[in-house]
């Protein structure tokens, strides 16, 4: 007796004569072996997915073998500078694996800079020899010093024909590894920063052990040397500041910080805001300068970068001092600061003061609520020529940037906006009398 079973292959669902076409096999029977072209389907679908793979695995042994390259072609290149003493033409900048950039910035051999034998361009920048920017200077004779700056001092000098620009030379300190990072660091922030409220560089000299950075001048130096003029050097015959300067001041100053903290991708946090880094041009404007502590910020909202604390001693964030963590916030602090000098004249940190009148914050931040009280801690340089309503809303921004918890603090951008109004019109109504009162 035959049994019967269905042939799956031979199966045709069309229409119900297909049943005629089922074949009949004994119960056992194997079924048929599979055809020549189903074979070669197969094989060809193995050969595929070998080679694909085969692909990926090359693309990625590729890769690592291109970072590795890479790599230690950058290993090699800062070691043979190290310990060879080999220098390179223009400036290099290397990014680390964990982000930490490093910018080489060394001149050719003799005397050229950047072996070019004078102001060659290194990434957009002119690369001066020491040779053009001691005569540029008069050898940094004191007659061309016009101030000190951290990690060196900055002298008056004049390019050679054909620029022929007054242009104002930091030279910095030598043997300082500080010094040399801070040079490195301006490198590499200002070539990539553009703005109009950040000082301009327009190019640098890397010879031997000789380190300097040259920017354009600013005729009216800093606004610490308007602010005080009895302790700081003789600046054209200006001695004081009116309302409107000090709002148009505060206002270019807050906008170079805003760009930093907000236009700059990762934020750019400069770390050593103070008066004397607030640079002024022949017509009063006003631009942050001195970036040689300035760290890369967090990208995360609410974060912050650890490092150790570097900055000026009434200027420095409560938080940052006490645990390393640096922020935007930290910057603002600052800025608070330099507000609280617009408004009072008084300097951060003066241990002459009456007890309790030593430090700037700690003295004004109670007052700066209180209308009347405001008022009272007004510079007496102003001889009461500004307004009262004014001067009460931005010692209300003062006392917010200045705020000991750095999450109360506004954005710069939040600054900007809030001094925009007070410089949109001529704020400086000038009272009769030297009272203010008229001013409201």
């Amino acid at each position: 007796m035959h049994t019967f079973f269905l042939s799956v292959s031979s199966v045709n669902c069309t229409s119900p004569s297909s049943y005629s076409e089922f074949e009949q096999r004994p119960a056992g029977a194997v079924l048929p072996p599979m055809d020549a072209e189903e074979r070669r389907e197969e094989s060809a679908t193995l050969v595929v997915i070998v080679v694909l793979a085969v692909l990926a695995l090359a693309s990625l042994l590729f890769a690592f073998g291109y970072y590795c390259y890479i790599r230690s072609k950058v290993v090699r290149r800062r070691k043979a500078l190290k310990d060879d003493g080999q220098k390179v033409s223009g400036d290099e900048v290397a990014k680390d694996v964990d982000g930490e950039v490093e910018v080489v910035v060394a001149a050719g051999k003799g005397s050229g800079g950047g072996g070019r034998g004078g102001g060659g361009r290194g990434r957009g920048m002119q690369v001066f020899s020491y040779k053009q920017m001691h005569a540029a200077t008069n050898g940094f004779g004191k007659g061309n010093a016009i101030g000190r700056g951290s990690f060196g001092s900055v002298y008056k000098g004049t390019l050679p024909p054909p620029d022929g620009r007054k242009v104002a030379v930091k030279l910095m300190d030598s043997g300082g590894k500080q010094g040399e990072e801070e040079f490195k660091m301006e490198v590499e922030l200002l070539t990539r920063l553009r703005s109009a409220y950040l000082l301009a560089l327009i190019g640098y000299c890397s010879e031997g052990g000789h380190r300097l950075l040259v920017y354009e001048y600013m005729a009216n130096g800093s606004l610490q040397e308007h602010l005080y003029p009895a302790t700081s050097c003789s600046i054209g015959g200006v001695s004081k500041l009116d309302w409107e300067i000090r709002m148009k001041i505060a206002l270019e100053a807050a906008k170079g910080l805003e760009y930093l903290h907000e236009q700059v991708n990762p934020p750019v946090i400069h770390r050593d805001l103070k008066s004397s880094n607030i640079l002024l041009d022949k017509d009063f404007h006003a631009k942050v300068s001195d970036f040689g502590l300035a760290k890369f910020g967090s990208e995360k909202a609410g974060g912050h970068v650890s490092t150790r604390v570097l900055g000026t001693q009434g200027y420095v964030a409560p938080e940052y001092a006490l645990t390393g963590h640096l922020t935007t916030k930290s910057d603002v602090y600052s800025y608070g600061v330099v507000l609280l000098e617009l408004l009072t004249g008084r300097v951060p940190v003066d241990m002459n003061r009456p007890p309790g009148e030593s430090i700037l914050v700690s003295w004004a931040l109670p007052q700066l609520t209180d209308r009347e009280k405001v008022a009272q801690v007004m510079d007496p340089a102003l001889e009461g020529q500004y307004s009262l309503k004014e001067a009460v809303q931005v010692a209300a921004i003062a006392a917010m940037c200045v705020q000991p918890e750095a999450d109360y603090r506004p954005l710069m951008a939040d600054v900007v906006q809030s001094l925009v109004p007070l410089t949109q019109h001529k704020s400086a109504t000038k009272a009769s009398g030297g009272s203010n009162l008229q001013a409201l």
